[in-house]
């Protein structure tokens, strides 16, 4: 980290206090690994004292502060038991595709990793695979909300103005009570994600499959009860929806494996969601979390880790 134009830390959660040469601070695990040259404050949320997550009837909110670490513990929580929602199975699929160490858990925010907006944001692919929306606040008491799916604009981009504050994200009961299913490839073993698609078989019959991390933003493609889509139509709605331009190009995946690779996971989600057959292919979607997962707690129970729990 190189930060040594940083003049002062601000506590402060108003966007009215925002000015030219300042960035807002949660985790700070991009802030601070990637360095600035150019900022001069950092507005510090570390005492918002927003409630990482709050449940209702209506879905799941997150604030912007919430971390990796409160998300992973969700799904086992008394905040969701008896809830009937097999959306909760993404959550920690999302969070080991992090591939990240338990520091980075229990600091990085998915707020912070939505405003970082990098294809291969994992809150990302689960927010959008959720239909989740996001309320962001601006200078002067304003508020909006924007689906996530769009609210990622390109590699890096977001459609946040200056000074305007993340503050949470809704996942609606509605997409949290749907049948899902998840894919992810990397290049290695453990690493970033290359292509990251979820599909969803809502209430209705209907096929909703987000592709994340292959593509410089979110793409989703959603198919009626009535319209269902086979593998030619499939295949060629995907080709519709994302233009060969559209498709990531870096050191984790040259767009043209990005592409063969969106093509055959959104069939395998097709199959699975319309329970023609099961394939699997990439991590952490094999009814194990990943036996490399930074997290004790995800990892498969075996002999050895039982004796240490017990211990």
């Amino acid at each position: 980290m190189d930060m040594n134009t940083i003049e002062a830390v601000v506590p402060t959660t108003d966007p009215a206090d925002w000015r030219d040469g300042d960035a807002w601070l949660a985790g700070g695990t991009v802030l601070f690994s990637y360095g600035s040259t150019v900022l001069k404050r950092l507005l510090d949320l570390g005492e918002a004292g927003w409630p990482a997550v709050t449940v209702s009837d209506a879905g799941i909110e997150l604030a912007a502060t919430c971390t990796v670490a409160e998300l992973y513990a969700l799904p086992d929580s008394e905040a969701v038991a008896g809830r009937k929602w097999p959306g909760l199975d993404l959550f920690r699929p999302c969070c080991d595709s992090f591939v990240a160490s338990f520091k980075i858990w229990n600091m990085s925010t998915v707020g912070g990793n939505l405003c970082t907006s990098l294809p291969a944001g994992p809150m990302i692919s689960l927010c959008a695979g959720l239909d989740a929306t996001a309320t962001i606040l601006g200078p002067g008491g304003s508020s909006r909300t924007v689906p996530v799916a769009t609210f990622i604009t390109g590699d890096g981009q977001n459609s946040l103005a200056p000074g305007e504050l993340l503050r949470s994200i809704h996942l609606p009961a509605s997409a949290l009570s749907s049948k899902v299913a998840f894919r992810r490839l990397s290049l290695s073993n453990l690493g970033r994600s290359g292509v990251l698609l979820i599909g969803r078989r809502d209430a209705d019959g209907g096929l909703v499959i987000t592709v994340t991390a292959a593509t410089k933003r979110p793409v989703q493609l959603r198919f009626a009860a009535a319209k269902m889509a086979g593998p030619a139509a499939l295949a060629a709605a995907v080709g519709k929806a994302i233009p060969a331009e559209l498709y990531h190009d870096d050191i984790h995946g040259l767009p043209e494996w990005r592409r063969d690779m969106t093509l055959r996971l959104a069939e395998e989600i097709r199959a699975e969601l319309l329970e023609e057959r099961l394939t699997v292919s990439g991590d952490f979607w094999t009814g194990q979390p990943h036996a490399l997962s930074p997290q004790p707690s995800a990892q498969p129970e075996t002999t050895q880790n039982k004796q240490q729990k017990e211990a």
